[in-house]
């Protein structure tokens, strides 16, 4: 027996059959995609990891078909609800096909990175893919797709037709990964070795991404309709990129006309990857018009500080401050007590940009820690606009709604 297949079904057994409360069946007739443990009120026998459980309702109806797995609080994401259907290589083609045409006509020539698979919104739950020129990135968050990843290199070489496919592996599922699968994170899928950072566009600006060991699959793709508003504010003003990473905002800035761009970080890596995005646009003329500079600090302590000198504009795009619940209060105050240290660095007229990834603080509680933080000086501050997700990057139900900006004039 092969590892893939001691977590695979074996010939002959029935059918993993579940029933949930009642509350869950309200919830996926709903539309929302996850099955928690504490929701399964009958199974028919145990279940192994990966393999698809039938959802019924108390009547013993259909309710959904969805990916079994054991080592998560989520047991089954749901893939089919509705009427009944056949879960195979084919029907997981189709979805693939429809997630690309969603995509088809979003972006130019100028742009070949951003998200073909966000997740359960594109009906692929635990599971995102991420374009890179020619590179695909395939990160998995779940132990249910491992025994599926043949299957889903040979629907990516046939669909988007990759020069390569990099897999990556969420840290809660790696043991598993290369316990039973032989997989680690970073491995390369299909295609030649990744020698160098691919480079990718995005609005005709270059970057280059590290897809073996970056954060999530390399970049922050998820920003680049934020990133096109500083642009557009950005003429002529000092531009401050806090928790710069790898200087996207801060080149969108400069092709926006920015004086001077500092990127703040506390990540050497992060910086001199910043560097090279640089490097990669020296010879267009908006980067060699605009001073830069770097500086590594922790950005809470270097906001915090003495601020002896002012910027007129401010992009505040921390990591995500609350990973759980429990860190949700904490969080809010991080984000307000941030927003009020960089206000003190803004000049008249000034704009800041704060953002959050934070899944577990909701867009009205993180816009009105910013606001309070404005309405605490004695400067009036005009709002100009709230931001969500980019198009690429779709949200369907509340758990996936982790991305929100606001914009501030003082």
């Amino acid at each position: 027996m092969t590892a893939a297949s001691a977590h695979s079904t074996p010939p002959g057994s029935p059918t993993l059959r579940l029933r949930v409360s009642r509350v869950a069946e309200a919830r996926i007739r709903g539309g929302h995609p996850w099955v928690f443990s504490d929701s399964v009120r009958e199974t028919n026998r145990p279940g192994r990891d990966g393999e698809l459980a039938v959802l019924y309702d108390r009547n013993d109806r259909f309710l959904a078909v969805g990916l079994f797995d054991s080592t998560s609080p989520i047991q089954v994401r749901i893939l089919h609800r509705g009427k009944p259907c056949t879960i195979d290589e084919s029907w997981f083609g189709r979805n693939l096909a429809r997630a690309l045409q969603a995509r088809a006509s979003l972006f130019d020539s100028g742009t070949n990175g951003y998200r073909l698979i966000n997740g359960e919104s594109d009906g692929w739950p635990a599971l995102v893919v991420d374009r890179y020129n020619t590179t695909l990135v395939l990160k998995l968050y779940s132990v249910a797709w491992l025994q599926r990843l043949e299957m889903l290199q040979s629907l990516l070489v046939r669909g988007p037709a990759p020069e390569r496919i990099v897999l990556r592996l969420s840290r809660n599922i790696q043991d598993a990964a290369g316990r039973d699968f032989g997989r680690a994170d970073g491995d390369l899928l299909f295609g030649p070795p990744v020698d160098a950072p691919p480079v990718f566009l995005e609005n005709g600006i270059r970057f280059e991404v590290d897809v073996v060991r970056g954060q999530k699959t390399g970049f922050f793709l998820d920003q680049r309709e934020n990133r096109e508003r500083i642009a557009k504010v950005a003429s002529g003003r000092r531009v401050l990129n806090a928790f710069s990473f790898s200087g996207g905002f801060s080149l969108y800035a400069a092709r926006g006309g920015a004086r001077v761009v500092t990127d703040l970080d506390i990540s050497s890596h992060a910086l001199e990857q910043a560097r090279c995005n640089w490097g990669l646009n020296a010879g267009e003329p908006w980067a060699s018009a605009c001073a830069y500079e770097a500086v590594q600090a922790d950005a809470f302590e270097w906001l915090g500080g003495r601020s002896d000198r002012q910027f007129d504009l401010i992009v505040l795009d921390p990591p995500s401050l609350a990973r759980r619940e429990s860190e949700r209060a904490g969080a809010i105050a991080a984000y307000q007590r941030l927003a009020t240290d960089a206000i003190r660095w803004l000049a008249d007229g000034g704009i800041l940009f704060a953002a959050s990834c934070s899944a577990h603080v909701t867009a009205e509680e993180f816009f009105e820690a910013v606001r309070k933080a404005a309405r605490a000086g004695d400067r009036r501050a005009t709002e100009l606009e709230t931001t969500g997700h980019a198009l690429d990057h779709p949200a369907t139900f509340p758990e996936a709604q982790y991305l929100k900006g606001i914009y501030l004039r003082f």
